[in-house]
């Protein structure tokens, strides 16, 4: 799998001007395309973008950024395609929508600060637009709840583009906790655990060379993720980790979360970093940083299961979301690429190679568009995300991460802000489905 450094230099024009993009296999007539228009033109909506021009069945009809290296650059990957120019809004932060006004435009997809997501997601199903949101959704209960209101009253289906849960290895191991080799599920482990220094500071001159920049002076994610380390302490990205672990215990399907407490840890990361690279004399060096290093959450749900989640973006540390799933009938770990299954396992109380596991167990969507998935971002689980949200809309079925999963996974960062500002309290962790979870079904993956 691609770490988030290899992703960046990956979405380069260079690499992207040496990649090839075969069309899909299967093959739609004209009238059956789905028309989309992309808001928010940097490294992970050109991603996207180039992703939706691989396909016979989707018209990419119109960009919205108020960058214009970042246009441009997209103008290249659309002439690399050698596929048709998309109409362009640009201009101030409201371009947007103006760009929702178009007749020709099915759905969105958005791909801005997380600060934006909330506001543009509104419109756009106000405008009436399907969305296709990256993660996070919004940045408080409220903007979650009011979510969920618009989404109900205009009928739009909403997903929030959450590519891990189509991870190889996480889909195998889901496939073989649905054919109960895992027994009962009881504890699942999760996070994001990935060293953002050199993603959220750069040196003014390199876009991902460390230094003690951001903001203004920022490239990318440096314009905007920082602050919110500087001005949050909470588990500030939950998805990646909780959005495989919530599929395989059927949140809002049957079950739900019930409660939830956290607590962080010291600042020091950011400041030695700052130190480190820009020196003590750097006007940043006096910054006091919200952002605990590590921020552990812990979630019970109402079949009794627990679930902790670790947020680690500050220190030196390899790359790791640190999965884990354990039953009645045992256990795997991704950090150590190993399994344990009693009765199954060679040697008893001895850890054994995951690998074979899952290549037997792969999931029947991996055995099937795995061609097609070649070349995509993440290891190809970027295919797989986009994949079911353009194939949901264009069969009018229902998106298999929706509005409630949205609105769950992410409010695990305002829930946990307020458990770490009083002190590490266990919060309740609202029904955003208002009791519909006991009667729906879980369809992700089917």
């Amino acid at each position: 799998m691609l770490t988030r450094k290899q992703f960046i230099k990956q979405a380069s024009l260079a690499t992207v001007g040496a990649m090839a993009l075969p069309h899909l296999s299967r093959s739609f007539a004209p009238s059956d395309k789905l028309r989309i228009g992309v808001i928010g033109t940097g490294l992970r909506g050109q991603d996207h973008i180039e992703l939706c021009l691989r396909r016979n069945d989707v018209d990419l009809v119109a960009i919205c950024d108020i960058q214009q290296v970042m246009l441009d650059d997209t103008m290249k990957i659309f002439a690399i395609a050698n596929k048709t120019k998309p109409r362009i809004f640009t201009g101030d932060k409201y371009a947007y929508r103006k760009m929702l006004e178009a007749k020709d435009i099915d759905a969105v997809i958005i791909a801005t600060p997380w600060e934006w997501h909330y506001e543009m997601s509104i419109d756009a199903m106000n405008a009436g637009k399907h969305v296709g949101c990256e993660v996070i959704a919004a940045t408080t209960l409220e903007e979650i709840r009011n979510l969920i209101e618009i989404q109900a009253q205009t009928g739009m289906q909403y997903s929030v583009l959450e590519n891990v849960c189509y991870r190889r290895d996480v889909m195998a191991i889901m496939n073989m906790l649905r054919q109960g080799m895992f027994g009962e599920l009881i504890h699942l482990q999760g996070g994001y655990q990935h060293d953002l220094r050199e993603v959220k500071f750069n040196n003014g001159t390199q876009p991902y060379g460390g230094g003690a920049e951001f903001n203004e002076k920022g490239f990318s994610e440096a314009q905007w993720r920082t602050q919110h380390s500087l001005k949050r302490n909470g588990d500030l990205y939950p998805t990646h980790g909780i959005g495989p672990l919530a599929m395989m215990c059927d949140i809002n399907r049957g079950n739900r979360f019930t409660s939830l407490v956290s607590y962080a840890s010291k600042a020091r990361g950011l400041h030695e970093h700052i130190v480190n690279t820009g020196g003590e004399s750097h006007p940043n060096a006096g910054l006091k940083w919200m952002l605990g290093d590590v921020v552990t959450t812990m979630i019970k749900t109402e079949r009794e299961e627990t679930i902790l989640l670790q947020h680690d973006t500050s220190l030196p540390r390899p790359y790791s979301l640190g999965f884990r799933v354990q039953g009645t009938r045992g256990l795997w770990m991704d950090v150590n690429k190993s399994i344990y299954l009693e009765g199954k396992t060679k040697e008893k109380h001895r850890w054994e190679d995951a690998k074979p596991y899952l290549d037997e167990y792969d999931h029947p969507l991996w055995k099937k568009f795995a061609a097609d998935a070649q070349g995509a971002g993440h290891g190809g689980m970027d295919f797989f995300v986009l994949h079911e949200f353009i194939e949901a809309l264009r069969n009018k079925t229902a998106v298999p991460i929706d509005i409630y999963d949205a609105a769950t996974w992410t409010a695990i960062t305002p829930l946990s802000e307020e458990s770490i500002s009083k002190g590490g309290i266990s919060v309740a962790f609202p029904d955003f489905t208002k009791g519909k979870y006991k009667v729906r079904q879980n369809i992700f993956a089917r």
